[in-house]
Parts: C-alpha cells; sequence; structure tokens
C-alpha cells in the first residue's frame, strides 16, 4: 500500500499538486453544491428497523390483510385535572372540535354519545384523569404528525379547562421530530466552537486550530450532499445516524490531520521547502493514516450483515464518510497543510536545521517508564482494565423508548398521567390475530388466565378473512422488559394456549411491544455476529499492514480489552454521576463499533512508528523512542476525540448521551492507559532482540 500510495502523495507536496488538489476539491463542493440535496432534506424520522421476516412485521401484515380499515397510527389524548375532576362536558366539546378541525383522524372515541357506565371506561378511578384513543390515517411521517398535534393542544387549550397532552406512538414520534430539528444546529456549533477551543490550548496557534476545521467543513460539505444523493435515491437516513455521522466527520478529519501536522513539523526541521518536509512526512504518514480510515470504513461495512436495519443503514452512510475522509487525508489535509507552510505553527515556527527535538517531557518520561518496567506499567492497566470490564455482567437494557426522552417532552408527561393513574399497559396494547374456526372468546378466557395479562378482549371487527381480532394489554408497561417477558412466554406456549382454550389454529401478536421484543432478539444475534466478524476483520487487516501475525494478536487483544473496559467503567459512572441504570440496546453494538474501529487508530500510529525506528534501533529504543514521538500527538488527538463525542452529550435522547458518554470514557482509557502504557509493555514482553550486523 505504502509504494501505491507514494506517487499520489509525492505529486500532492509539489505547488502544482497542491493547487490542483485545493482547485479539485472546492470545485466538487461548489458542483454538488448546485445539483445535489442536502441529506437532512430526506431524514426518516422513523421507519421500520426490523426485517420484514420478523414475527412481529408478519402480524402487522395480517392486522393490514384482514383488517384494512383498521390501520393507522394511534395516539392517546390525555386531560389532567391535578386538584378536583376532569368536566366531561368539556371533554365532549373539545374531541367535537378536535374531529371537525383535524384532518388525517380515521377514528375518535365517541365519548359525547355513550351512557355513563361506558364513558368511566375512558375515566381514572378518582375521574382526575381522561385518556381518549385517537387514530391517525396510515402512512403519516413524524413531520406530519408533529402539526395536526399541535393543532389538537391548540383547541383542547381552548375548549379545555384541564391540562391536555398527547401521547401514544403518534405523539411520541411527534415529539421525537421537535426534539432533534431545535438539537441538529446545537450540536454542530457545541462540535466546532469545542474542537476549536480545545486546539488552541493544546497547541497555543490559532492557524493549527483553523486548518483542520477548515479540512473538515469542506469534507463535511461534499460528504453532506453525496449522502443527499443517497437519499435522493431511496435510502432512510435517521436524524440519529445523521447526528453521530457529523461527530464521525469532524472528530476523524481533526484526528488525521494531528497526525499529519505532527509529522510535517518533524520534517519541517530537516527540510528548508515546505514541499520536501511534506514529501517525507506523507511518506512515513501516508499509509498509516490512510489504512486507519480504511479499518474504519471496513468496520463500518460489517454492518451490512445486521439483521436489525437500525444497523444496516449506518454501514453505506459511515462508510461513504470514511472513504471521503481517507481521500482527504492523503490529499486535501497535505495541501491545506503546504498552503500555510510554517506559518500553520506560528508562534513557535520549526525551522530547518534545528535538529531532532529532544522528548523530554510527558511522553518522554512515560516512555522511560514503560520501557524500564514494562511488566508493572502494563500489569496496572491489565487490571484496571479487567476490573472495570467485569462490570458488563451488571448491564441492564431498557426498552421503554419514553425514558430516553427529556421529563418535559409533552408525550411523556402524558404517558405518566396515564401509567400512574390507570394501567401502564392501555397505553400501547397488543393486537393479537387469531386464523382459525375456534371461538375467540375461548380463547381470550384463556389467555386472561396467564401470568402478567391484564386483559384480553375480543373485537367485534368484521374481519375479510377466517381471522378474530383481540386486544391484549398487559399489567406492566408495554415498553416494560416484564412485557417483553410475557409476550416471549406466550409466543413460545402459543399450540398449549389454544389446546387449552379447546381451538385449532394460529396466533400472531402486533404492536409495540411485539416489535420490541423482536428487537431484542434479534439484537442479541447481531451484537455476537458484528462483534466476532469485526475482530475478524481488523486482525486481517493488521496482518497485512505489520507483515506479522502476533504484532496484529496484541493490537486487537488490548482494544477489545479497553472496549470492555470502557463499558464497565460506564455503565457504573452514568448510573453513579446521572442515575442512568439501563441503556438502550444500541448503545453496546454502537460503542464496540466505533471504540474499536477508532481505537486501533491509535495503535496503528504507535506501531508503525515502532516499526519505523526498528529499523535503525534496538528493540527497547525503538519502543521509547515510538511511545515518546506519538505520545503527545495521540494524547491531544484522543483528548479531542473523547471531547467531540461527549459532545453527543448535549442531545435529548438518552441513548446519544450514554454512547457518547461511553465512547468518550473509552477514547480516554485507550488514548492514555492501553496505547501508552499497556501495548508498548506488550511489545517489550512478547517480541524479541534482532541480533544486529
Amino acid at each position: 500500500m505504502k509504494k501505491a500510495l507514494q506517487p499520489l502523495t509525492d505529486w500532492v507536496a509539489t505547488k502544482k499538486g497542491m493547487w490542483a488538489v485545493l482547485a479539485a476539491w472546492l470545485l466538487g463542493i461548489v458542483l454538488l453544491s448546485i445539483w445535489a440535496p442536502a441529506a437532512r432534506d430526506y431524514t426518516a424520522d422513523a421507519f421500520e428497523s426490523l426485517p420484514e421476516d420478523a414475527a412481529s412485521i408478519e402480524a402487522a401484515k395480517k392486522v393490514e390483510e384482514y383488517f384494512p380499515d383498521e390501520g393507522g397510527t394511534p395516539a392517546i389524548l390525555v386531560f389532567n385535572e391535578e386538584n378536583g375532576k376532569v368536566e366531561e362536558t368539556e371533554i365532549a366539546r373539545t374531541l367535537a372540535s378536535i374531529e371537525k378541525e383535524v384532518d388525517g383522524i380515521t377514528g375518535i372515541a365517541p365519548f359525547a354519545q355513550l351512557p355513563p357506565q361506558a364513558r368511566a371506561e375512558f375515566l381514572s378511578a378518582d375521574a382526575s384523569a381522561a385518556a381518549i384513543p385517537v387514530v391517525f390515517q396510515e402512512g403519516f411521517t413524524s413531520k406530519e404528525f408533529e402539526p395536526r398535534i399541535n393543532q389538537i393542544t391548540k383547541i383542547a387549550g381552548e375548549q379545555s379547562s384541564s391540562k391536555v397532552y398527547v401521547t401514544g406512538p403518534a405523539g411520541i414520534a411527534a415529539d421525537t421530530t421537535a426534539l432533534f430539528s431545535r438539537a441538529d444546529i446545537v450540536l454542530l456549533l457545541s462540535t466546532v466552537v469545542l474542537i476549536l477551543v480545545l486546539l488552541i490550548v493544546i497547541y497555543r496557534s490559532p492557524l493549527l486550530a483553523f486548518i483542520p476545521l477548515l479540512a473538515s467543513g469542506l469534507v463535511y460539505a461534499v460528504t453532506d450532499r453525496i449522502l443527499g444523493l443517497y437519499g435522493a435515491a431511496g435510502l432512510e437516513m435517521s436524524s440519529q445516524a445523521l447526528s453521530i455521522m457529523t461527530i464521525l466527520l469532524f472528530a476523524a478529519v481533526t484526528d488525521y490531520s494531528l497526525f499529519v501536522l505532527a509529522r510535517f513539523r518533524e520534517e519541517l526541521r530537516r527540510h528548508e521547502s515546505k514541499f520536501d518536509a511534506m514529501k517525507w512526512a506523507m511518506r512515513e504518514t501516508g499509509e498509516p493514516v490512510f489504512f486507519s480510515g480504511g479499518t474504519v470504513l471496513a468496520a463500518m461495512l460489517v454492518l451490512f450483515f445486521a439483521h436489525i436495519r437500525d444497523y444496516q443503514n449506518f454501514a453505506p452512510l459511515f462508510a461513504t464518510v470514511m472513504a471521503v475522509i481517507m481521500l482527504a487525508s492523503v490529499t486535501l489535509v497535505p495541501a491545506l497543510f503546504q498552503l500555510f507552510g510554517r506559518r500553520s505553527f506560528w508562534p513557535k515556527v520549526p525551522k530547518a536545521g534545528e535538529g531532532e527535538k529532544k522528548e523530554s517531557g510527558l511522553w518522554g518520561r512515560v516512555a522511560r517508564f514503560v520501557t524500564t518496567k514494562p511488566v508493572l506499567s502494563g500489569g496496572i492497566v491489565l487490571v484496571f482494565l479487567l476490573v472495570s470490564a467485569f462490570n458488563v455482567v451488571n448491564i441492564k437494557y431498557e426498552f421503554d423508548t419514553l425514558k430516553s426522552f427529556p421529563d418535559d417532552m409533552p408525550s411523556l408527561v402524558g404517558y405518566r398521567i396515564i401509567e400512574d393513574k390507570f394501567s401502564a399497559g392501555d397505553v400501547s396494547p397488543t393486537t393479537v390475530i387469531y386464523e382459525g374456526n375456534g371461538d375467540p372468546a375461548a380463547l381470550a378466557a384463556e389467555l386472561n388466565k396467564q401470568e402478567g395479562i391484564l386483559s384480553a378482549i375480543p373485537q367485534t371487527s368484521e374481519a375479510s378473512g377466517n381471522a378474530h381480532e383481540l386486544t391484549l394489554a398487559f399489567e406492566a408497561s408495554p415498553y416494560s422488559e416484564e412485557a417483553l417477558d410475557t409476550l416471549s412466554g406466550l409466543r413460545e406456549r402459543e399450540e398449549a394456549l389454544l389446546d387449552d382454550a379447546g381451538i385449532e389454529g394460529k396466533l400472531f401478536f402486533a404492536g409495540e411491544t411485539a416489535e420490541k421484543l423482536d428487537d431484542r432478539e434479534l439484537n442479541d444475534r447481531d451484537l455476537l455476529l458484528i462483534v466476532a466478524l469485526e475482530i475478524i476483520l481488523l486482525f486481517i487487516l493488521l496482518i497485512i499492514l505489520t507483515r506479522s501475525w502476533k504484532m496484529p494478536l496484541y493490537m486487537v487483544g488490548t482494544i477489545v480489552l479497553s472496549f470492555l473496559s470502557a463499558l464497565g467503567l460506564g455503565l457504573f459512572l452514568i448510573n453513579a454521576l446521572f442515575g442512568i441504570d439501563a441503556i438502550s440496546t444500541r448503545v453496546p453494538l454502537y460503542s464496540f463499533v466505533f471504540l474499536v474501529a477508532l481505537g486501533i487508530d491509535y495503535n496503528i500510529i504507535l506501531v508503525s512508528r515502532y516499526m519505523e525506528e526498528r529499523k535503525k534501533h534496538s528493540l527497547k529504543a525503538a519502543v521509547e523512542r515510538a511511545v515518546a514521538k506519538t505520545g503527545g500527538v495521540i494524547s491531544s488527538a484522543g483528548i479531542i476525540l473523547a471531547a467531540t463525542f461527549a459532545v453527543l452529550m448535549t442531545q435529548p435522547i438518552e441513548v446519544l448521551f450514554v454512547f457518547g458518554f461511553i465512547v468518550a470514557v473509552g477514547i480516554l482509557i485507550d488514548t492514555f492507559f492501553v496505547r501508552g502504557l499497556l501495548l508498548p509493555a506488550l511489545i517489550l514482553f512478547f517480541e524479541k532482540e534482532k541480533s544486529r550486523p
């Protein structure tokens, strides 16, 4: 690969090549800005994450097949009085106005026409709250729900003295859209400002802070429009994916820029010409930087093998971003540093003939410590990683999407009122389709006997085929692990349930609880599959880079242990600091992919420098020089990378908050402990000193 890249990097390191590269990038940005849309124009606020053959998806198709008039997305209109009772006349008047003025509603409870006994079904025991189901027409997106729900809230505020909230699937979807629309600009600005401040603080040079951000901005302009073309072609992109993509882009471009500038500064002390300095800098840095990007790209492509479409849809987005970043790292980044030349480092401008700078700072001392006492330094880190990793056995998952939202979100407030004054299971009941000629009442009676079931009620809807519909409510929240376990038991005991009811046929379970159950089962499968494939792929790629089988063992082994340590320590800290005792099922796999892919970058930079120094020095001296020479730039890059991912903690969704925190912790562990102490100690312990002529 080094020989393949060298002609390109040598050409970029010329005056003509520099201007050609800059012109090509600017021309590409202009053309894409004219002809391609922005990625955010095609954001899918909510798309089906489960595969077509998932049990809940097949059940949903059965509902659509047998009861085509009952499709749509439900919502629940919650009226609440903190002191006193809700006014039934106000509720009836409000519902009449909503039905008349809001388009897209296909069903709403006929509260005013019901007798008092039937109305009581919609009221809490103390009559301080009412929960009225509403159904929106099928096919609405989250963006289409939002104005209608705002209109409902406005009408309710005018017609009723009670506080009114809209919850249920439609209300949650609308609130999610509103949250992300406000958070996007905050994320981007926070990322840029944070990187700028950290670069100025670390390097004390305004241009060194500006150049990586300029490169990031140019790469962002290109990738945003390329992803916009993907969206126009039909690729679904979630707001979460684009948020993480933004962080990945700015963090990775900044990282690779710092690796290039560190070597460029070294070479400027040896060469008068900035073009010669960049040529020799890229001859040594080009391969590891490009290869580092390649490992991240390969790690993202592995997500294509996942069953859950959330993971699958990450693959083309992040792989495309990394492909553009890889190209930028060997063309745009060196061209920008050449454009500004020695002025990039003002006020500490490197001068030709200064000679090699002796590393006498922190990393010089660390390098001498680890080479003098490898067993002690490596052993301490190993014990710390193992102890932290052990906490992974305490991992708990949260399946209630609402708990990841801010406490004051209207749909969450409404949900908590229902949970407190009604039954949590009423928020999103499960639809049971029974295919067969038996009596659905017998099935309902048998289901009502099962532990964890609040109610099973046959519906009077006319089916278009040989099927019957039942509505199933759980005692626990439909998003809780208890409800998922109950439904899992019903699925497993399907034949026994039918036998006990004295009927024959087949059961299908549709609804959010069924979808959460499928998601849990498929996520467990995807986690094992992707972890195994990632490890195998990275091991093969590192064998190609290092031309050794032992070195990849150290590199992959330490980075996997680093991930487990970050996950275990992260779980402990988010519980202790933020009171979060359960995490989304997405967090472990997202964290693994990013920590392993990005963490291996630092190992590649260290090992590449070690291999370079090993050609001229003894084993111990090569390790010491590699740690000392790369320590400053890797620690700076690690701090910036960790801080950049920590920006995700500003997002209003808990899954992004937790993901950003755990990745930040993992990057710091890898930067200062694994890369700085453990990996060098392993090299010293297991590698052999070669005889020198």
